[in-house]
């Protein structure tokens, strides 16, 4: 009856044709459909070449010659100038309203995943940057994530113990040193973690440096597998190392 008396609205103040996004804005949202790579999730062509299918799943070159930590990953849509927004608006503007709709995207995307997933845990802000966002929005997408997929939740198993600088700018390799020993999983995370196959869960996926930061640290503290979802990706693969 609310949503007849006061139909859902968007940031922008437009009748909501999907839980905070207009129609327009909507359709305009590039959803990365199979196939993906297995490990890193960017689209790749329908034929694969010759280096995909050799780890258990289609992927990119870039994955083949120099694999990612976590050991799969899936996006939701491709990050751009449609999607960035709306990824933006939760990140910064508490705009929770984006959190359950981009929880059911990351379900639809990541089917495979969650079907394997023993418990789901965000990558977690550092406590000072949570007190200026009032959200960890990674936190926000996993926790609805993990009531839909029927999975255990693990917002506090993992923790971020240096205050980082913003990854925004850096290079690949800044991206890495800037989160290099950044995270740990704390005494009773490791009884939560240990010989589970845990689904990690962000806003974006980059370079990929933050995942893998939390990735060792999860398996550092005994976790089985480590995969990857996340709301959106970069569309380009990654350079293949020179």
């Amino acid at each position: 009856m609310l949503n007849l008396l006061l139909p859902p609205v968007t940031h922008s103040g437009e009748p909501a044709g999907s839980a905070g996004l207009d129609v327009g804005a909507f359709n305009r949202i590039t959803f990365l459909e199979a196939p993906v790579c297995d490990g890193c999730g960017v689209g790749i062509a329908a034929e694969p070449g010759p280096l995909l299918g050799s780890l258990g799943g289609e992927r990119c070159p870039a994955c083949v010659a120099q694999p990612f930590a976590f050991a799969r990953a899936r996006a939701a849509c491709v990050y751009d100038e449609a999607s960035r927004d709306a990824i933006l608006q939760l990140k910064h503007a508490d705009q929770q309203v984006f959190a359950p709709l981009f929880a059911r995207w990351i379900a639809r995307a990541a089917t495979d995943l969650l079907d394997e997933a023993d418990a789901i845990a965000p990558v977690p802000l550092h406590p000072f940057r949570l007190l200026s966002r009032r959200a960890n929005q990674a936190a926000e997408i996993a926790r609805p994530l993990a009531r839909l997929a029927g999975r255990a939740y693990l917002p506090d198993a993992l923790q971020r113990t240096r205050a980082t600088d913003s990854q925004g700018g850096k290079s690949a390799r800044g991206r890495r040193l800037n989160v290099r020993r950044a995270f740990h999983v704390t005494t009773a995370g490791t009884q939560q973690v240990r010989g589970r196959r845990i689904l990690l869960v962000d806003d974006v996926l980059t370079t990929g440096a933050t995942a893998e930061a939390c990735t060792a640290a999860l398996l550092a503290a005994g976790a089985r597998a480590v995969d990857l979802a996340v709301v959106a990706r970069v569309r380009t693969a990654r350079t293949l190392p020179m």
